[in-house]
């Protein structure tokens, strides 16, 4: 297994390289942000431990910057800023985890494992499907070049939708998975605010399945 670590203080990285290399890893490093985006876009690496705060290039755009290269390099963003909103902007730009420094080496081991169990599939930050584009942490949608105001259960049901393109999704599991579980909820509902989605999204774009349920059409 290959890994990328990307870290500008160097006693630190000489550390996990020498520690993941006694693993059986083969271990490149990079000192600043420029030069471990380039080696991330061409070294076919099977996971990259990222420094959020670097020089010439934070983190946080190196895993935008990948992903929207499409690259899914399995990403552990390992930083100092360990405050809620530090560690929620990391996963929602793409990265996969994010350890808050000082770190167990045991633990970061275990979760680099995990990702690497994980592989590299696609998991872009922002969903698209057809003309539609979502972004979860933005919670903005874009449909034909033109932004489109949701209210938080139309967002819901069209995320949901979203995440399984092309499939068909009962009232049933949308009952399940939007609206919340401890209260109930008439059957209708769902009717109701597909209604409200498709007028805002387009009529074409949010097909109805007679007996089975709803779907985005591209």
């Amino acid at each position: 297994m290959r890994l990328l670590v990307v870290e500008d203080e160097a006693r630190l990285a000489s550390a996990l390289q020498r520690g993941l290399q006694a693993e059986g890893f083969a271990v490149d490093v990079a000192g600043d942000g420029q030069d471990g985006l380039e080696m991330a876009r061409h070294g076919g690496y099977d996971a990259m431990i990222l420094d959020v705060m670097l020089p010439r290039l934070s983190g946080y755009r190196i895993v935008r910057q990948l992903r929207a290269e499409r690259n899914w390099v399995p990403v552990l963003m390992l930083s100092a800023k360990d405050g809620e909103y530090d560690q929620a902007d990391g996963l929602d730009c793409g990265a996969d985890d994010y350890l808050t420094k000082p770190f167990s080496y045991i633990v970061l081991l275990a979760r680099l494992r995990a990702l690497l169990r994980r592989g590299a599939h696609e998991r872009p930050p922002i969903l698209t499907f057809g003309e539609i584009e979502l972004d979860p942490a933005e919670r903005r949608v874009i449909v034909a070049g033109e932004e489109v105001v949701l209210t938080t259960r139309e967002f819901a049901l069209l995320e949901y939708l979203i995440r399984r393109p092309g499939e068909v999704v009962s009232k049933i599991e949308l009952l399940d998975h939007v609206w919340d579980a401890a209260v109930e909820t008439a059957p209708n509902a769902v009717e109701v605010y597909v209604g409200y989605l498709r007028r805002k999204i387009g009529r074409d774009r949010l097909e109805t399945v007679r007996g089975a349920g709803y779907r985005l059409a591209s």
